[in-house]
């Protein structure tokens, strides 16, 4: 019976479980976007997951919304970066790392020149954005011009070949939560009237145009993409999302990706939102590996793998406070408790001291 604990071949690797460290962000990397020794001993102490997703990695200067995030556009963060996945493989394991570009969810002081972030369109949303100078109100953002999107996808390809040159196995594109890819896919951000905006097949041509130029660079077999189809985070939301994902899903069906991977349901949320979304629908669908998140414990991740509803599960907060989860899990040993105040402060408390 497939379980956590079976191998499983993903793309050109083989990986010893089906466990698999979800990408957070945790804000401790320097102002330069340049990861450190504290981050390489992050992460490899969780290197016992059959796969680490990265924490989300700014793909260009523009990319970038929130503080004390990496980035992966000069060769100094490839440095940086090349000493955690050193560490990672040292201890067996392999590491992806997710790419991100935030659009509209950033600020002006988080910009190059104090610029305008940009979005499919100029469509402020609400809350606050992370900064350096502490949460500040988000502006509206610029519409992108038809002319400039291409330059933004070569920027994703750009990264993965980094990415790979930093020693990564392969890369997962941040399609999900709310930013830049994902305004582009949802009707309530993307009001464009040009080729990107309108029909659901013109709102999935910017990920197509994405995944396209990152499978040139790795290959399509080392690359992921991740969605939310149901998920408000970052004030986001679709008419339609089961027609669009639907559609979403059909469209990377015949790439050959290494996965996809989605999000279920909704994060961070501070009300209760009716979920009418067919996950199972989804996973119908896709002919390749399909890894859920979200909520997942044992019993459950267990269920899901043994009929099929995933081929893969990704945790996310559990590995924050559990380095060595797998263990804890193959021995139903107890979890630690997370203190959830140490997520995003900086440092080594709640970091790499438990």
């Amino acid at each position: 019976m497939t379980g956590l604990f079976t191998s499983i071949k993903l793309g050109p690797y083989e990986l010893p479980n089906r466990i698999v460290m979800a990408p957070m962000t945790r804000c401790r990397i320097d102002a330069d976007g340049v990861p450190a020794d504290m981050n390489a001993t992050y992460y490899a102490q969780r290197a016992s997951a059959g796969l680490i997703i990265s924490e989300a990695c700014a793909i260009s200067a523009q990319g970038v919304g929130y503080a004390n995030t990496p980035g992966i556009y000069n060769e100094a963060q490839v440095e940086g970066w090349r000493k955690v996945t050193q560490r990672v493989h040292n201890k067996g394991s392999r590491i992806f790392l997710q790419l991100w570009h935030v659009g509209r969810i950033s600020h002006p002081s988080l910009q190059p020149d104090g610029n305008l972030p940009v979005a499919p369109s100029a469509i402020r949303p609400a809350g606050k954005a992370f900064t350096y100078d502490g949460p500040l109100p988000f502006v509206i953002p610029r519409a992108l011009r038809t002319e400039e999107i291409a330059g933004i996808v070569a920027d994703y390809r750009d990264a993965a070949k980094k990415a790979l040159d930093a020693g990564f196995d392969g890369v997962e594109i941040h399609a999900a939560n709310g930013y830049l890819i994902d305004q582009f896919l949802r009707s309530s951000t993307n009001q464009r009237e040009d080729a990107y905006g309108g029909s659901v097949k013109n709102r999935i041509r910017f990920l197509s145009e994405v995944v396209s130029a990152i499978s040139e660079a790795c290959g399509t077999a080392r690359v992921g993409v991740r969605l939310s189809p149901e998920n408000h985070f970052n004030d986001i939301f679709d008419d339609a999302p089961q027609t669009l994902f639907e559609n979403v899903i059909d469209h990377l069906n015949s790439l050959g990706l290494a996965y996809v991977h989605i999000v279920e349901g909704v994060i961070h949320s501070s009300g209760k939102i009716k979920k009418t979304f067919n996950y199972g629908k989804l996973r119908a669908r896709y002919q390749g590996q399909y890894m859920a998140n979200n909520g997942y414990g044992k019993k459950r991740a267990e269920a899901a793998l043994s009929t099929g509803s995933a081929d893969l599960i990704s945790f996310g907060t559990p590995f924050i406070a559990n380095p060595d989860l797998p263990n804890r899990l193959a021995q139903n040993l107890p979890l630690n408790k997370m203190d959830e105040s140490t997520f995003y402060v900086g440092g080594v408390n709640g970091y790499i001291t438990y």
